[in-house]
């Protein structure tokens, strides 16, 4: 239900003025008519401010009377039960997408312990491959050595064997 700032400043006790000031002084925009385009949360605002604990700070020309502070007590409270009701909806809301945020944080906890035990048998194997690489390569060379000192005791021939190709002639 759109209300004027006269509606609004009546039901808050204070002047036409002073709810344009609060409009200015928290840039609410204008229409296309020059007027304060007010929204629901921008009411509930100046409802609060007026009509909450900084009333004190507000001059007030003329006292209220009895039916109309009830009145704005009762608009003040059905609109804060409405705001209390929206708050309720849009936590119940997050509640359940927290809820999925949980789940995909477990499915992603269990992947990552999948994958660690993974790399950590990779690793093993990686090892294992290592030494075994390492076990065949000190074979080649051992092996290697053992051939290589035979070569050398085949070819190496006695000191007679020398003096003997000398004499031969």
């Amino acid at each position: 239900m759109a209300k004027t700032i006269k509606e609004i400043a009546a039901e808050c006790g204070v002047s036409e003025q002073a709810v344009r000031g609060w409009c200015r002084r928290n840039h609410v925009a204008k229409d296309a008519k020059g007027s304060f385009a007010l929204s629901e949360s921008q009411k509930s605002s100046i409802y609060l401010h007026y009509l909450g604990v900084e009333r004190n700070e507000v001059s007030q020309p003329a006292k209220a009377s009895c039916e109309t502070c009830e009145t704005s007590e009762t608009v003040l409270i059905s609109m804060l039960q409405k705001e209390l009701d929206r708050k309720e909806t849009q936590l119940s809301v997050k509640d359940k997408q927290l809820a999925v945020k949980d789940e995909q944080i477990r499915e992603l906890n269990a992947r990552l312990a999948e994958c660690s035990t993974a790399l950590l048998a990779a690793q093993e194997t990686a090892r294992a491959a290592q030494a075994l690489h390492a076990g065949t390569i000190q074979q080649q060379l051992s092996d290697g050595e053992d051939h290589a000192a035979a070569s050398v005791q085949e070819k190496k021939e006695p000191h007679w064997y020398w003096f003997r190709r000398l004499f031969k002639k």
